[in-house]
């Protein structure tokens, strides 16, 4: 499919009730109800529906329960695709599970890589082995979530004849307000080392075990240079991303001629 000239993406930056998934997606629910025909993509936070919690067998969910269709049901009313991470079971294990949900129901799904061992999460979740890369009107997009943002490694963009992996990394997130400064710097960082736009969407306010949220849901351009900052106040932002910038950008400075081969094994 031919690369759209631009797509338009909502971050939401939000608070979250501890541990209530009916009240989150309330909340959730009348917060985008809105944006059909304004945007392609809404991106919610990491454990949207819960705030970030190792309570796995009380929260976690099969796919194609509550949280599942709920999701469902917002893409269909807004007309996009609607993303965010939460708790679910399948197997017999427990993973943090971003949905990618297209308007007319279809699912993907990518299952958080680095579990974040300062907070246990490696004891309770199984850690995801495969990162998709997720199609939207002609756009190739890199979902992420949390914790990933300090590997680069698994965030590399690859390149075949001069086409990119990927054009936009996203990032869905409870990262604490103590280390928001890390939050900053790389998430330009990400968007510079790969040539693409990179995006992060965190929550604000104080979970239920204490720990505070400062959001600062950013967009960077493939230079690094901000497009977006939501700062620490609640909010919905649109931001509209140009094709031909980032196209125009890479032939310019086709810095990936000149990057290290690898393979993840």
């Amino acid at each position: 499919m031919e690369k759209s000239p631009e797509i338009r993406i909502a971050l939401v930056q939000t608070d979250l009730y501890w541990q209530d998934k009916t009240a989150n997606l309330a909340m959730l629910e009348e917060k985008i109800w809105d944006l059909k025909g304004k945007c392609d993509l809404i991106i919610l936070p990491e454990m949207f529906p819960t705030g970030f919690s190792i309570e796995a067998t009380k929260l976690a969910e099969p796919m194609n329960l509550n949280i599942h269709k709920w999701m469902k049901q917002m893409a269909a009313q807004t007309n996009a695709v609607v993303t965010g991470s939460a708790i679910f079971t399948e197997g017999g294990k427990f993973y943090n599970r971003l949905l990618w949900v297209l308007p007319d129901g279809y699912t993907d799904h990518y299952d958080k890589r680095h579990l974040f061992r300062m907070a246990n999460e490696q004891e309770t979740y199984s850690a995801g082995t495969k990162l998709p890369i997720f199609p939207l009107k002609g756009w190739h997009i890199c979902p992420q979530i949390c914790y990933d943002l300090r590997f680069p490694v698994w965030s590399r963009n690859g390149w075949e004849d001069g086409i990119a992996g990927y054009d936009v990394i996203f990032y869905v997130a409870s990262w604490p307000a103590a280390r928001s400064s890390a939050w900053d710097i790389l998430l330009p960082a990400r968007a510079i080392e790969n040539l693409a736009y990179s995006i992060g969407v965190n929550r604000i306010g104080k979970d239920g075990n204490g720990i505070d949220y400062q959001g600062h849901s950013a967009a960077y351009d493939f230079k690094g240079e901000k497009l977006l900052d939501l700062g620490e106040q609640e909010g919905i932002q649109i931001l509209t991303l140009s094709a031909n910038s980032l196209e125009e950008y890479r032939r310019k400075f086709p810095a990936w001629r000149d990057s290290d081969s690898f393979t993840i094994l």
